[in-house]
């Protein structure tokens, strides 16, 4: 009988040098492209009279109030005074008509010699975030175009928030005192 040699053969060696070069040149590349979470950050100004400097404040300055409410838009000014009422609709509220709205009075407001970048945010208790993000971009800023390009034209930048004065419907059940739902 005749013997079959094997063939001495030896594990192969592997070389890993140039795979571990890739790796040590990939990672930090990666990690550094990587965006673990991205926040939007909304500046907005806070109220800084104190009774001091407003009575030494003679003039006292108009102030531009949206109301937010569950049923309505209200904006005011100077303050208190309504100017436009935007009721709450089946599809809620109506921010493209508030914004064409404001765009209107901020071009008023330039013909008159007026400066006005700011306005206060007057928010009911039961409005929610994203509403109040919503009307923060519409009064912030609208869509223009200028020289074939669509770029964000600002309105009233400078925003301050503020809780919406009580309910002053005489005919709603909150302003006679009574809870909603509640038997009369």
């Amino acid at each position: 009988m005749r013997r079959h040699r094997r063939p001495n053969t030896q594990d192969a060696e592997l070389d890993i040098t140039s795979f571990m070069n890739l790796m040590i040149v990939l990672v930090p590349v990666l990690l550094l492209s990587l965006v673990f979470s991205q926040v939007r950050i909304l500046n907005l100004q806070l109220p800084v009279l104190s009774e001091a400097e407003q009575a030494q404040d003679e003039q006292e300055p108009k102030i531009l109030e949206l109301v937010i409410t569950p049923a309505r838009l209200e904006l005011n000014y100077p303050a208190g005074m309504s100017l436009k009422r935007f009721d709450v609709t089946d599809a809620g509220y109506d921010f493209a008509a508030l914004s064409v709205y404001l765009q209107d009075l901020k071009l008023t407001f330039q013909q008159q010699g007026i400066e006005k970048n700011d306005i206060v945010l007057l928010l009911d208790p039961a409005i929610d975030y994203q509403t109040i993000v919503s009307a923060m971009d519409t009064v912030r800023s609208f869509k223009a175009v200028v020289a074939a390009n669509l770029v964000d034209a600002e309105l009233f930048p400078m925003i301050s928030l503020g809780d919406a004065p009580a309910a002053s419907d005489s005919g709603s059940p909150q302003a006679n005192g009574q809870a909603v739902g509640a038997k009369q």
